[in-house]
């Protein structure tokens, strides 16, 4: 394991200002206090030796094909050679990837890679404003693109210039005449895809086929060099490209991988990976992490389709899966699910919004499974905390800091609080970004004079170094001067049994400032304004209790599925 050794790193119990890390005294034994993230030059370096290591082993599984880490090494360095050779790709250049969990994706993530490229992860459901603007914003002049999403290319082509679009489809992996039957069904029979006409553009499985016949040059690729262009909301304003470096993948993957090496494995583990792998959380924790440690990805394409989702699981004998607080509701929600086998799953891990205490709790009683929850942000690459593996049942907190990582929490003047005291939580580690892509001010903003990365979220910490998130800054909501978490009474609106999903936000008030308004959708159909009321006036104090109940059919998400509050607070 590419740490260092806890016996040496005894020093490292206090943080760059003085400052203790409590936290290190309840790390599991032999969980080293730091990680090296110098160890190896470049992310390709690391998967190369993932990929010789187990060779003939299956890396990745989709809508049953399945690729070994010999054939995605293969793939993605024909890719490579053809990006390199056929489009004139050179290092440092963008390449925009819209695609959902496909078996193409990795072959053209670790292609790009290779190639010196820098992705730029694109969600397919954007639409075509959005989309031209990451184009726009990266420099991105290559895409490669489902034929699903193909027309919102085509649009965004009305606004925006690309030299190369290269166009990929369902079934190019299949073996004939399944392609052929996949790709007709898709475009006649489900309309899934509509119709497009960009001239010029590349066929996938072509460029695959070029590539293999010609000569790929490695590419000297340094650690601090960007991988990818990784587009975020961020903790300020507009949407923004956190530059994220080989070093910091590397880094993250390292952290990940002293902090779980208690649990897993290497070359056994089966990873149901159904947020997508353009995602952070995704991308780190399912894509690079389980290739380093030799184990196979099942791609879930369509997420949002629950019972096709359970149906693969049930494939397989599944030992960890990752995913949102949305998700774990929607299948604990489904009959079949409940009927799967879980005898052979170690870890669920939760991220990328809050974990409810009711979600967790009834996950534990259908999977014998605790949901352990982390926290990241697509800054720090993403992981910053989590819980200890050996928990036993959903404690609230989001964990410990992992190796290597320092945090602080800062009030309004950027003074530290005292233990147990709300704060705004700040990160330092080798997983934090480089700043934001061609953006000096935002960057500025965001890191401290001391060079600690502002999460812009509310947190405390405790006297053994575990943080506890409270809400998003932007998020909170003051009532006659009391701060108000939406997670707090989300957490309590979901214990009741007739509740399938809320979201809280802040109103305008003419009395108390802000009130607080609950959006609801109903697991019972009967289920009435005046029953949650009730029940929060039982388990809430009187200033957090809702003002306002909307009852909705759905409520808005991103595209991992986490529900969007500033949606619900300015409709469109």
């Amino acid at each position: 394991m590419a740490v260092v050794d806890r016996e040496l790193a005894t020093e490292k119990h206090k943080d760059q200002d003085g400052v203790e890390k409590i936290w290190l005294k309840h790390y599991l034994p032999g969980t080293p206090y730091e990680i090296n993230p110098d160890i190896y030059p470049s992310l390709i370096e690391m998967m190369n030796e993932s990929c010789e290591t187990y060779a003939e082993l299956p890396a990745f599984y989709n809508l049953g094909v399945t690729l070994t880490f010999k054939e995605i090494q293969e793939l993605s360095i024909a890719f490579a050679a053809y990006l390199q050779q056929v489009l004139k790709l050179k290092k440092g250049d963008r390449i925009a990837v819209m695609l959902p969990n496909v078996l193409q994706y990795p072959v053209v993530l670790l292609g790009a890679l290779r190639a010196g490229v820098v992705v730029v992860n694109v969600n397919p459901l954007y639409t075509a404003p959005e989309l031209a603007f990451q184009l726009k914003d990266s420099g991105a002049e290559t895409i490669v693109v489902l034929a699903n999403f193909a027309r919102t290319v085509q649009d965004a082509l009305k606004t925006v210039k690309l030299k190369n679009v290269i166009i990929t489809h369902i079934g190019d992996f299949f073996s004939l005449p399944k392609s052929l039957l996949t790709d007709f069904f898709l475009k006649y029979i489900k309309k899934k895809i509509p119709a497009w006409h960009i001239s010029g553009t590349i066929k996938f499985k072509n460029a695959l086929s070029q590539g293999k016949k010609l000569q790929f040059m490695p590419v000297a690729i340094e650690s601090r060099d960007i991988a990818f262009l990784q587009y975020t909301g961020g903790t300020t304003g507009v949407s923004k490209a956190a530059m994220l470096t080989h070093r910091n993948l590397i880094a993250n993957i390292l952290q990940a991988e002293a902090w779980f090496a208690p649990l897993f494995q290497y070359g056994k583990e089966i990873m149901i990976t159904a947020l997508p792998l353009y995602h952070i959380f995704s991308l780190t924790a399912n894509c690079f992490f389980m290739m380093r440690i030799g184990s196979m990805n099942v791609l879930i394409t369509n997420p949002r389709d629950v019972p096709h989702l359970v149906d693969e699981m049930s494939k397989f004998k599944f030992t960890v899966m990752t995913g949102v607080n949305t998700l774990f509701n929607a299948l604990l929600n489904n009959s079949e699910f409940t009927n799967l086998d879980f005898r052979a799953l170690k870890l669920t891990l939760g991220g990328g919004m809050a974990v409810q205490k009711s979600i967790a709790d009834k996950w534990k009683e259908v999977t014998n499974s605790v949901l352990l929850e982390a926290y990241g942000l697509t800054e720090t690459s993403p992981c910053v905390s989590v819980n200890l593996v050996n928990l036993d049942a959903y404690n609230g907190t989001i964990g410990l800091p992992v190796p290597s990582t320092d945090v602080c929490i800062l009030n309004d003047d950027d003074n530290e609080v005292a233990l147990g005291e709300a704060g705004e939580l700040c990160i330092k580690g080798p997983q934090v970004m480089l700043g934001y892509w061609k953006n000096p001010k935002e960057t500025e903003k965001v890191f401290t004079k001391n060079g600690y990365l502002r999460t812009g979220d509310v947190a405390s910490m405790d006297e053994k170094g575990y943080l506890r998130l409270l809400e998003r800054k932007k998020d909170m909501i003051l009532v006659s001067g009391f701060n108000v978490y939406p997670n707090e009474i989300e957490d309590v609106i979901m214990r009741i049994q007739g509740v399938l999903e809320a979201a809280v936000i802040g109103v305008p008030d003419e009395h108390s400032g802000e009130a607080i308004k609950a959006f609801i959708v109903k697991k019972d159909p009967n289920l009435t304004a005046d029953e949650i009321l009730q029940f929060c006036r039982k388990n809430l104090t009187g200033y957090k209790i809702p003002k306002h109940i909307e009852f909705r059919k759905e409520l808005p998400k991103t595209n991992v599925g986490k529900i969007l509050r500033r949606a619900l607070k300015n409709p469109p």
